[in-house]
């Protein structure tokens, strides 16, 4: 398949930078942890529980092309209804979009992002005990049964788990690197380098290399982060989370990256080895997105039938081979497992989900102290 006819990243349309600000003064309460509280009805209603029953069309909202279209087809088909797509860039834009009044019965945000929407009251409680395959999940996979950013996965269920690394051509800079952040300094890579377009990706890495938390909203620590990063800024070509493309063209011969899109590119390169993927040995950022509903969610009876649908074994397996991100289902381990077997380093489980590898929510004024940290690192 040639570059010009593969799929973008399941993720190249993120683009944090100019959003951040905008997701900030628009999302976050005096708290710096949750979302503008959602009218009183809907709050008064978030903790009953949804019947699952169509009652109307679903409509979606997610990062682009994250599910195989096959399975909305066969979700129409099966109930009758059909899925109305809207996508977001980032996790700011989906912010924007519920805090303008945007209605949407499914929502798949990041478990910091989850954990702000919960504080803020913006979630319907997910009654695992009507859904048919949550045991799947809940009963296999300890962590997502009492994940950090949702005790008790009352709002949430996990979709996907991922983390992140450097991507590279072997054919371009050889393949003996060394296996830590500092690759991204090499000399040999110097111009042709990217670093993904996350506030907290970029950061995170830099913090990891210095030792640092990976959240940390220190001064000190935030004014030795943009240090390093500038120190950086002269071997990037540029900002862009299109690793998937940047490295199949030649655009990039190194890039900060995410697991799943390398798994997804990597499985669909015509020559695979000539790509390899690495997490560096100070750390490597975990993440993972969830199945949530949102208070206003006009059809939250067909939100939860659609959960219920995507959490069937044989549909996690099509979608993994789809998007080339784990789904933690129990039944459909082999799935992943065989995709990522070529390219073990992109392989990640559950024990991978370390909770000090987690992107955390800071307070109002450390989250301020963030977004002008990345200001400063954009602007050279």
């Amino acid at each position: 398949m040639s570059p010009e006819a593969l799929p973008l990243s399941r993720r190249s349309f993120l683009r944090t930078g100019s959003a951040a600000a905008a997701g900030l003064s628009l999302g976050i309460t005096a708290a710096g942890c949750g979302f503008t509280s959602a009218a009183p009805a809907a709050q008064e209603t978030s903790d009953e529980p949804i019947e699952m029953k169509i009652d109307g069309d679903l409509v979606y909202f997610n990062w682009a092309d994250f599910v195989d279209p096959a399975i909305f087809a066969g979700f129409e088909k099966e109930y009758g209804v059909k899925v109305v797509q809207s996508n977001f860039d980032s996790m700011e834009g989906m912010a924007a979009k519920l805090n303008a009044g945007n209605r949407y019965d499914i929502i798949f945000p990041t478990a910091k992002w989850a954990q702000r929407l919960t504080e803020g009251h913006r979630l319907r409680r997910i009654d695992h005990s009507r859904l048919r395959n949550a045991d799947a999940v809940l009963a296999h996979y300890d962590y997502f049964a009492d994940p950090w950013y949702d005790p008790g996965s009352r709002y949430t269920l996990p979709f996907t788990m991922y983390k992140t690394g450097i991507g590279w051509r072997k054919d371009k800079i050889g393949d003996d690197l060394s296996g830590s952040w500092d690759d991204l300094w090499a000399p040999r890579a110097k111009g042709r380098v990217f670093v993904l377009d996350d506030r907290d990706e970029v950061l995170g890495m830099a913090a990891l290399k210095l030792g640092l938390d990976i959240s940390t909203t220190d001064p000190d620590g935030l004014g030795e982060i943009t240090g390093t990063l500038r120190s950086l800024r002269p071997h990037l070509r540029g900002f862009s989370s299109d690793s998937y493309n940047n490295l199949l063209t030649g655009n990039a011969v190194m890039t900060q990256a995410w697991s799943g899109d390398m798994a997804a590119m990597l499985n669909q390169a015509e020559d695979p080895s000539v790509f390899g993927f690495q997490t560096a040995r100070e750390g490597a950022p975990v993440n993972s997105d969830c199945y949530a509903i949102p208070s206003d969610a006009p059809h939250p009876g067909t939100a939860m039938l659609f959960i219920d649908y995507m959490l069937r074994p044989e549909n996690v397996r099509k979608n993994i081979e789809y998007i080339g991100y784990p789904m933690p289902v129990h039944g459909t381990e082999d799935t992943y497992a065989a995709l990522v077997e070529p390219f073990p380093e992109c392989l990640v489980s559950s024990d991978d989900l370390k909770d000090d590898l987690y992107f955390r929510n800071g307070d109002a004024q450390g989250e301020r102290a963030r977004d002008a940290a990345w200001t400063r690192v954009k602007a050279g």
